[in-house]
């Protein structure tokens, strides 16, 4: 989630949702400043690299915005997903679209609060975890260090990190593989497997 200015309470547009139950559903997004939800592109792009491990997955979503990755994972059969999120309105707005698509309580939980601090509190291991910090504030060292630290990513599960260009020189742990990478315009994607 990308945070800067008070953010007002008026939803700013919407995502969509590509594929499974939910295929085509319109969810609106929260008001607030930075915010920039995966484009419907880049998450066809994730998605497919992701079909085999989706379905049934526990999933965890660390700077969740406004939930679109998590919301899609969901909607492609995953077991759970737990969204971890700063900015109050966007936890607000994510709360309103599970309730909107009947997906709270078994489906998913949302946590509020600094994704550094809730990391290290974890009870339990996730098979898929979407990592797509704020740009330009640094994140993604401390954020992999804690999750490598506390076991957070379970064994064999699957991590997707999605940064700015000039992050992209973060170090993840030596077994960790690389499965698949995209690079452009200003982003870059990668899926690695514990």
């Amino acid at each position: 989630m990308k945070r800067g200015v008070k953010p007002s309470k008026q939803p700013s547009g919407s995502i969509r949702i590509i594929s499974g139950r939910w295929r085509g559903s319109k969810l609106p997004v929260a008001n607030v400043q930075g915010l920039r939800p995966t484009t419907d592109r880049n998450k066809e792009t994730l998605f497919n690299w992701l079909m085999p491990y989706v379905q049934n997955a526990r999933c965890l979503d660390v700077f969740a915005g406004s939930g679109g990755l998590g919301f899609e994972a969901l909607s492609r059969y995953a077991k759970h997903v737990d969204f971890i999120e700063l900015d109050k309105a966007a936890v607000t707005n994510i709360q309103q679209n599970l309730v909107k698509l009947k997906a709270e309580n078994e489906l998913a939980k949302v946590i509020t609060g600094n994704a550094l601090q809730v990391l290290p509190g974890l009870k339990q291991q996730f098979d898929i975890i979407f990592l797509d910090p704020p740009f330009h504030q640094n994140l993604l060292p401390e954020t992999l260090r804690l999750i490598h630290e506390h076991q957070v990513l379970a064994p064999s599960g699957i991590i997707y990190i999605e940064c700015e260009q000039q992050a992209a020189d973060y170090v993840v742990p030596v077994h960790w593989q690389l499965l698949k990478e995209r690079q452009g315009g200003q982003l870059c994607a990668r899926l690695y497997q514990n």
